[in-house]
């Protein structure tokens, strides 16, 4: 009985000094400004640590009490010392003004590798030429037809079912994931000419989906932590350098599936043929000349980094974008009297830029008295970069997201449900975390 006594008495000493000691920490990671506290050796690592769970609200905070731009000191000796900024006079200098003298570099490639040389990671005359190729596909009259096409197609044929389907059984549904399946779908018909179907009424398991989020997460890790950490894991082979190599072996996989069909059958089709089938990346570029004409060598593993390039593209951020559309109520009640798509607000917290009520999900700044877009400048709200490297398909993703928005808005009533929490998680990609669970219902 005094030995039972003695050792919860012990038990419970324990946790008293460890719960001590954890207040001590927590009250040392960061000064009284609630910045950051740089430690000698550690930088500011241990406050990272502290606040790992909650980075971009954390992220936020820091560069609001800090004017818009704070250096991170890593770790003593790693050579991670990250300087971060949201002031539009240094985005405009870095993104426009002085676009030469910012390349990616070498060390955004090193952690980065798993999409490889696409246009994303690439810098100099490779980033030039894709991006030239990229245009010129994009501002073809045959894109714009084939991209509307693919996408009224496949929220006819693919989301309505789906959303039917749920309303009439009452069932509670993942809309995160959803959207997820029909931006990859739209994707990859307009990559490669060939439609998955993941967006059907069994929701089966997409093996690429999940290896492309699991690239991103661990990507995204990996700037948290020292090379030399992570080049361990990696010679190793655990953590998650073990999670993101099987990752990208499914990506191949996939995708030289995909090359080597299209291979066929453009080895197989007529010219009349050619010239009827819709307009997809994969074809425009095997069967041009654009490899004459820019020096690009379009041999695999090329068109493997360029489809995953666009495929995160494409896929993620129309997919993130299109569920801040329908998880704020009053906004869609607006969209639906008025079956105007919004131009979605997914960055740009800072009070010192967009106001004191800049935390709050008020899309329908970007929106005149007219009911037309109001343009802003590109360094003020990067969403879809600035200067240069602007995104080439930004109104490639409007026009989608007006699609799939005014279609759901229009039809259907949705519900968060209770009890649900949305919270962005930690990843290269602003998803939520615990995904979308709502429950439709016709109007």
């Amino acid at each position: 009985m005094a030995l039972t006594s003695l050792l919860a008495s012990i038990g419970c000493l324990e946790i008293f000094i460890a719960i001590f000691f954890f207040l001590v920490f927590w009250s040392l990671v960061d000064n009284k400004h609630g910045l950051p506290r740089n430690f000698l050796i550690f930088g500011i690592f241990p406050s990272l640590l502290m606040h790992i769970h909650r980075i971009h609200e954390r992220s936020t905070e820091v560069l609001s009490r800090t004017g818009g731009t704070f250096l991170l000191k890593g770790l003593w000796s790693t050579n991670m010392d990250i300087l971060g900024t949201v002031d539009p006079a240094n985005v405009h200098y870095i993104m426009s003004a002085n676009f030469t003298n910012f390349p990616k570099g070498h060390e955004l490639k090193k952690i980065f590798d798993a999409i490889g040389d696409g246009i994303f990671n690439s810098d100099l005359d490779l980033w030039k030429n894709q991006r030239k190729l990229a245009r010129e596909m994009i501002i073809h009259q045959r894109f714009h037809k084939c991209w509307v096409k693919t996408n009224v197609d496949k929220v006819e044929n693919g989301l309505i079912p789906v959303l039917e389907f749920v309303a009439k059984e009452g069932r509670v549904l993942d809309l995160q994931d959803v959207f997820k399946r029909l931006t990859f779908d739209t994707t990859c018909m307009l990559l490669t000419g060939f439609d998955p179907d993941c967006l059907s009424l069994e929701l089966a398991g997409v093996p690429f989906l999940k290896a492309m989020d699991d690239a991103k997460d661990v990507c995204f890790r990996l700037h948290l932590l020292p090379e030399s950490v992570w080049k361990l894991q990696q010679w190793l082979g655990f953590g998650p350098e073990k999670k993101l190599s099987k990752a990208e072996e499914v990506l191949d996989q996939v995708i030289g599936k995909y090359i080597s069909m299209k291979c066929d059958e453009l080895s197989n089709a007529t010219k009349s043929e050619e010239d009827e089938e819709g307009y997809d990346l994969l074809t425009s570029y095997m069967v041009n000349d654009a490899e004459t004409k820019t020096g690009l060598k379009f041999d695999d593993k090329f068109l493997r980094d360029t489809i995953l390039n666009f495929m995160f593209a494409g896929h993620d951020t129309v997919a993130s974008g299109l569920g801040s559309s329908v998880a704020h109520p009053k906004i869609e009640k607006k969209i639906r009297e008025e079956l105007k798509a919004m131009v979605l607000l997914g960055e740009g917290r800072m009070e010192s830029i967009w106001g004191y009520d800049a935390s709050e999900f008020k899309p329908e700044i970007w929106i005149s008295d007219r009911g037309t877009v109001k343009h802003g400048p590109a360094y003020k709200f990067f969403s879809f970069n600035a200067g240069p490297r602007t995104c080439l398909a930004k109104e490639v993703a409007f026009t989608q997201m007006k699609i799939v928005a005014s279609t759901i808005i229009h039809n259907y009533q949705i519900e968060m449900v209770e009890g649900h929490t949305v919270c962005p998680n930690i990843s290269a990609m602003l998803y939520m975390k615990h995904s979308f669970k709502v429950r439709i219902k016709r109007r």
